[in-house]
């Protein structure tokens, strides 16, 4: 019972360890490389190209080799001397980037060549390629081309060397030529040419700008003493020419001045003859002026008169008369109108009650008939009335006529009286006597209104009152049947 765990534990235990065993053996068995790296595994099954990745390799029928990727960068110096076209020889050193390009013919093709060499025999190899292109491209350029123009080089370097290179599975990234020397100093003459034209040319424009100053200087000096002397031929002419025109204008200031003066004197002549002429001008015009004020003050108060007077006409009339005709034509109407009622009312009633209503409207007729002799007597005494008491009211409102007539000249707050010498028709004399005239015109005025003589008034004012004639008493209206 207790023998059996045991043999579980056992078979367990080699059952992981077989595990292990296998995944230490795969491990072993795997191989992977990085991006700047080609894997190739040859053997059973080909040959296969990995880059930035692993594979298994199984051992005694498969192997593996690495192969960089990266970048070689060398130099290129041929140890003997390149000549050039002109014979001219020269050492050149430049450098190279060469690397193994990226495809799987590339790099089967680069691993073909150089897999089982270190990097330093690969690099000999591939120097001996390039120093042997560089020495035929020399040999066709020139020494100032070499030097002037190293880009030119370079392209013709790459693009030579690109097919042998490429044979060999490879790339070239870059050619650059880094120094140019010669022994014969060839190079260190070519340019004194250069620098003897540049100086000659500089000495030759700096003795044309020398020669340019002095002349522009001269000019220069020239047009200034020319300038100075017109500026001064034209200086004496502008001032020979101002005082001139400062005589002229002194002249014709005093010419001017004389003149102004003259006719300032004769202004001032005229204006004093014209003054005196203005100012007597003025004073007739002032006496006229009063004249005509006092004429049209005369006229304005007789106009106020003439209002006043048609005024209190009025005002009478309205006062006086009249009311009492209104009032004589509203009790007649009443009467009419209250026997109109009654009569109505009894020729009503007569259908119902003959016997009664004949009594009631001689009762009715005879009060009608006593009522219109009342108001005949009423309006006989109104009538006397109205002309009596015309005739009080009118003499009565004769002082606040003759006060109305002369308020006008209360009003004035100063009178000025202009005498012109006719004897008694002048001065206040003529003033009291307007208002005496005004006084006297009253009578005509009550007269107007009255229509009455003031003296026949007086003359029966003994008659006004109870020895009055009295007038007639209309008939009596006669009695309905």
């Amino acid at each position: 019972m207790f023998g059996l765990p045991n043999e579980v534990v056992v078979i367990a235990g080699l059952l992981v360890l077989g595990l292990l065993m296998i995944m230490i053996v795969i491990a072993r068995m795997y191989r992977k490389v990085g991006p700047n790296e080609a894997l190739i595994r040859y053997g059973m099954g080909g040959t296969e190209v990995y880059s930035g990745r692993g594979a298994l390799i199984f051992p005694m029928v498969q192997t593996s080799r690495e192969l960089s990727l990266e970048l070689m960068s060398f130099d290129v110096a041929p140890q003997q001397n390149l000549y050039t076209r002109q014979g001219v020889a020269v050492t050149v050193e430049a450098v190279a980037q060469i690397k193994v390009k990226n495809d799987k013919e590339s790099i089967l093709t680069s691993a073909e060549q150089f897999l089982t060499k270190r990097p330093e025999q690969r690099e000999a190899l591939i120097r001996l390629v390039m120093e042997g292109h560089l020495r035929g491209i020399i040999g066709q350029l020139t020494v100032e081309q070499i030097v002037k123009e190293p880009e030119m080089v370079g392209d013709r370097m790459r693009s030579t060397c690109a097919d042998d290179l490429s044979k060999m599975g490879l790339d070239v990234v870059s050619f650059t030529i880094k120094e140019v020397r010669d022994k014969s100093d060839y190079i260190t003459n070519m340019g004194r040419p250069d620098v003897a034209r540049i100086k000659r040319d500089a000495e030759v424009a700096a003795a044309e700008a020398d020669r340019d100053i002095a002349i522009k200087r001269a000019e220069a000096t020239r047009a200034a003493a020319v300038a100075k002397a017109q500026a001064d031929q034209e200086r004496v002419a502008a001032e020979t020419a101002s005082l001139a025109k400062q005589a002229e204008a002194e002249r014709d200031l005093d010419i001017k001045r004389a003149s102004y003066l003259e006719m300032t004197k004769k202004a001032q002549a005229t204006a004093d003859k014209a003054y005196e002429i203005e100012t007597n001008v003025m004073q007739q015009q002032v006496v006229t002026e009063g004249v005509r004020v006092q004429q049209v003050e005369r006229e304005s108060q007789v106009k106020v008169q003439e209002a006043e007077i048609a005024r209190r006409e009025r005002e009478l009339i309205a006062t006086v008369l009249k009311p009492a005709e209104i009032e004589r034509q509203r009790i007649e109407a009443l009467a009419n109108a209250e026997r109109q009622r009654l009569m109505s009312e009894a020729e009503g009633r007569a259908s119902a009650i003959r016997a009664q209503g004949e009594a009631e409207a001689e009762i009715i007729f005879k009060k009608g008939e006593a009522e219109a002799k009342a108001m005949n007597v009423k309006a006989e005494a109104f009538q006397e009335y109205n002309q009596a008491a015309l005739v009080d009211k009118l003499i009565s409102s004769l002082p606040e006529v003759v006060r109305a007539l002369a308020e006008p000249l209360s009003k004035v707050d100063k009178v000025t009286i202009v005498s012109t010498g006719n004897g008694d028709a002048a001065g206040a004399y003529k003033l009291t006597g307007d208002i005496t005239k005004i006084a006297a015109q009253v009578p005509a005025l009550f007269e107007a209104l009255s229509g009455m003589q003031v003296s026949d008034l007086l003359s029966k004012v003994r008659l006004i009152g109870d020895k009055a004639p009295k007038p007639e008493k209309p008939a009596a209206p006669a009695s309905k049947a």
